[in-house]
């Protein structure tokens, strides 16, 4: 499940491009897998312990501040224009984009792809009929 993000994400990075492809551009993909696959992981361990507990989103603001502080952080790398900015700015985007789409997988697609699979884990059951889908939204 976690493996699905970084597929998403490289799309939003492939969608935000606008460069031809160079080294730069794929340190930018390789860096954006990382974060992909991480917040993946944080979002699909947060989920396994609120299956538990009842309530996940909590998790939503620490995955929204790690996305803003990442765009954040580019955005001056993209609008610059001084010495090297041309290869930062193949860094840079891929990464703007694919955090976009990573963000939506994280927050929208994994807890429900995860809500099917403890269903389909379970019997099909999903938990007491009272708190059904309270536990990850």
């Amino acid at each position: 499940m976690v493996m699905l993000t970084v597929p998403f994400a490289l799309v939003g990075g492939v969608w935000f491009l606008g460069y031809n492809s160079s080294v730069a551009v794929w340190v930018g993909f390789i860096a954006l897998a990382g974060v992909a696959a991480e917040t993946g992981v944080v979002m699909l361990i947060y989920l396994d312990e609120a299956y538990q507990r009842q309530g996940a989103l909590g998790r939503l603001r620490p995955v929204v501040m790690t996305v803003t502080a990442i765009v954040a952080a580019l955005t001056p790398i993209m609008w610059s224009s001084g010495t090297g900015s041309e290869t930062m700015k193949r860094i840079a985007a891929p990464m703007v984009g694919g955090m976009v789409t990573a963000t939506v997988l994280t927050l929208a697609v994994i807890p429900a792809f995860y809500r099917l699979w403890r269903r389909a884990g379970s019997g099909g059951g999903g938990g007491s009929e009272g708190s059904e889908g309270s536990w990850w939204w």
